[in-house]
């Protein structure tokens, strides 16, 4: 098997991931991701769940680029590129991770600012005098 790459985005976050068979290592950004998310405690939970829910943990080294979003978005990202990953190694594995949720584009993003207002949608606050 070679190199597998695929790619997983969530907000403004974009991860490129490559996957290879191994023994489980992840490199974010050159650096091993528990220095890279060393102050997300969560993250471990985020990255490993396509793994986790298809019986795969400790089988393939994954390599990826992220840039964009807060440190929680960009491993719902690398989530999502481990997804899409998986599937295209072995096709079997779309019914269990579409059915986790871990294929789908969470396509919610922040809504710009409109002029006028103080936020996307709140108005200006009423004075009476």
């Amino acid at each position: 098997m070679d190199k597998i790459y695929a790619t997983g985005k969530r907000k403004t976050a974009i991860a490129r991931i490559w996957m290879f068979p191994g023994n489980g290592q992840v490199i974010v950004n050159e650096k091993p991701f528990k220095e890279y998310f060393y102050d997300h405690m969560v993250a471990e939970d985020i990255i490993f769940a396509p793994f986790r829910v298809t019986n795969l943990l400790g089988k393939f080294d994954i390599k990826c680029t992220v840039e964009g979003g807060g440190k929680s978005v960009q491993a719902q990202a690398i989530r999502h590129g481990i997804a899409r990953a998986l599937v295209s190694y072995l096709p079997d594995l779309k019914p269990i991770l579409k059915k986790a949720g871990y294929l789908m584009r969470d396509a919610r993003e922040k809504e710009r600012k409109k002029y006028g207002l103080r936020g996307a949608r709140r108005g200006q606050q009423y004075s009476k005098r």
